[in-house]
């Protein structure tokens, strides 16, 4: 039984017994006590005070007597005001030590057979460009998420949308035609997305060109852009691609293959992968399909020009396209489309979109249009909303080519862990594939635990330099400790340790107590970082773990601890705090070195 209910259930009697009164348990308020109070527990004592009929003092030390006389692993008390503090007998807190090493996976809840399914959506690039810095933030939180739900019990299926069709692509593959003299990826040793990217931004320049030529002849800016010879021969290319026209096709499937083969190669380099992959050229007939099967039913209508919308105002929204009047789809279309297949292909729960906050509206939209359709997770999907991420320079553009690639930044977090490691000593005595190996783990790890310990709702500037530091709020540090960790432990077993169970009369400093107490927490931070869709409560948990574990470890002597079951006690509870540390980096998507 968990110790919160514990001493809520022993409140409740004490508060019967003492005042002749019946509260419930969700009357009793319990938080962690303040670090500046002695204490571990503290309860509210407020809601009980008219009962008593007494000050809040009074009240607190009267039901502080009742608890250390009749709950055993009360082991002291003191009031602050209203506030009555409780100390949890050291034996409590070993008991727990002893459980949790018997844990293999402590922290995770084994799903049931029958458990339900969320299905989570992230990356959702465009095969325009190539992965940058903004991709990197949204598929590391999507994955970590992924991991986070599937720990607190839920059945997870990580789905990607790619957006491999509309004018966007024409673009790239029109500059391609018309600048490219037949360049490949082999041609040119750049990576296809890089290669398709490049073109993206080569239209952009030409198109701008023209509307500047446009303009300077007598046109408005407005009638300038959309005479552009390169806009037309865009939109042209977007029909005949819509109309079926094989060269405009095939030319279409290689530009989009080689952007796969590079998205592929990137998820790789960043750890995250999915277990499905939906196209929006798939998806966007199935959505039209479905907005004229909610026409039939009345739920959208038609205007006179021809386009379809549905009226959202009763729900506080307001009007949305649907179809244009040429029958074109729309990105919400689009959303419908893919949701189709996907509750065709899964038995969904709860559907989880990741994308960023500029988009709030249109997920408020769809949720309502994905219930009046009839699915019946639409209600309650959740678009899982985060801030936007910049470096000190400020923002990216991608049509101006201004975009931080996020290959070249994995590839800069690297060098920049091989050379901070090597002049800080801590790739000594490591072959050349355990230095690399070592670095790609930090330098990957700097950058993961530096995006992912932001609230996810704030936007964050993303500081490779800060990031990659061996001490504070870091990746590194993290890591650095869970290695030091094991080099205790392989140095015990060399000197014939065996770690056993945990003397539970040991008796034990405020500091070794308090460190069996986070790892106690461990749970219930598992718990609200899925309740909360944060992997910063799990990374932050983390490091306050670390911070605390290397004060003790500076305090402490563990292996030359003269009393055996003292030096016990510190083997496994290094051990453990070396589990939790490697669990939660594993649920933020980090692996964390055994030696360093």
């Amino acid at each position: 039984m968990k110790l919160e209910l514990i001493v809520s259930q022993a409140v409740v009697q004490a508060v019967q017994s003492l005042y002749n009164v019946e509260v419930s348990l969700d009357s009793v308020q319990l938080q962690k006590t303040k670090k500046e109070f002695e204490g571990d527990l503290t309860v509210v004592i407020f809601p009980f005070v008219k009962a008593a009929r007494k000050s809040p003092e009074d009240t607190a030390r009267e039901i502080g007597q009742f608890l250390y006389d009749n709950q055993a692993l009360i082991a002291n008390f003191n009031v602050i005001k209203g506030f009555l503090n409780l100390s949890i007998s050291q034996d409590y807190w070993v008991k727990q030590l002893n459980e949790m090493a018997n844990q293999a996976n402590y922290g995770s809840v084994q799903p049931a057979v029958d458990a339900p399914l969320m299905m989570i959506e992230y990356s959702s690039p465009n095969t325009n460009k190539p992965l940058h810095l903004g991709h990197i933030r949204n598929n590391l939180l999507g994955f970590s998420i992924s991991r986070i739900q599937a720990a607190n019990g839920w059945k997870v299926v990580k789905t990607n949308i790619v957006n491999d069709r509309g004018i966007h692509i024409c673009k790239s593959m029109l500059a391609w035609q018309l600048f490219g003299n037949g360049e490949t990826p082999i041609s040119s040793g750049m990576k296809g997305d890089h290669l398709v990217g490049k073109y993206y931004v080569v239209f952009d320049k030409e198109y701008r060109k023209e509307i500047k030529e446009l303009i300077e002849q007598g046109q408005t800016e407005e009638d300038a852009k959309k005479n552009a010879p390169l806009m037309q021969a865009a939109q042209k290319m977007l029909l005949g691609w819509e109309q079926g026209d094989a060269e405009i096709r095939r030319l279409w499937e290689t530009m989009n293959g080689w952007v796969y083969a590079g998205f592929d190669e990137t998820y790789k380099k960043l750890g995250v992968d999915f277990d499905k992959i939906y196209y929006e050229s798939q998806t966007y007939l199935v959505g039209k399909q479905k907005v004229e099967e909610g026409l039939e039913k009345g739920i959208c209508y038609r205007r006179a020009d021809g386009s379809v919308w549905i009226d959202l105002t009763a729900d506080g929204l307001d009007e949305k396209l649907l179809l244009r009047a040429d029958g074109t789809s729309v990105y919400m279309t689009q959303d419908v489309g893919t949701a189709k297949l996907r509750y065709d292909d899964f038995p969904i729960k709860k559907m989880v979109y990741v994308v960023g906050n500029e988009q709030n509206y249109h997920f408020q939209v769809l949720s309502l249009l994905l219930d009046k359709l009839g699915f019946e997770w639409g209600k309650e999907l959740v678009h899982f909303s985060y801030g936007m991420v910049e470096l000190p320079e400020g923002k990216m553009k991608s049509r101006e080519g201004t975009v931080v690639d996020a290959d070249d930044l994995v590839d800069e977090m690297v060098q920049t862990a091989t050379e901070t490691s090597q002049e800080l000593g801590k790739l000594d005595g490591c072959t050349p594939e355990e230095a690399n190996a070592i670095a790609t783990m930090v330098g990957l790890g700097a950058l993961k635990y530096f995006i992912l310990k932001v609230d996810p709702k704030k936007n964050m500037t993303f500081n490779p330099k800060e990031s990659i530091d061996f001490n504070g709020n870091t990746g590194p540090f993290i890591q650095y400790t869970h290695a030091r960790i094991k080099s205790v432990l392989r140095k015990a077993e060399e000197q014939g340790f065996t770690l056993v169970a945990v003397d539970e009369t040991l008796g034990l400093s405020d500091k070794e107590s308090y460190l069996i107490q986070l790892l106690a927490d461990y749970p219930a931070v598992v718990k609200e970082a899925g309740e909360e869709f944060s992997p910063a409560v799990l990374a932050n948990y983390t490091y306050d773990l670390v911070k605390e574990y290397n004060q003790f470890y500076h305090d402490f002597s563990i292996l030359r601890e003269e009393n055996a079951a003292l030096r016990n006690f510190r083997l496994v509870l290094s051990a453990n705090v070396a589990k939790v540390i490697k669990h939660a980096m594993y649920l933020l998507g980090i692996d964390v070195p055994e030696r360093m």
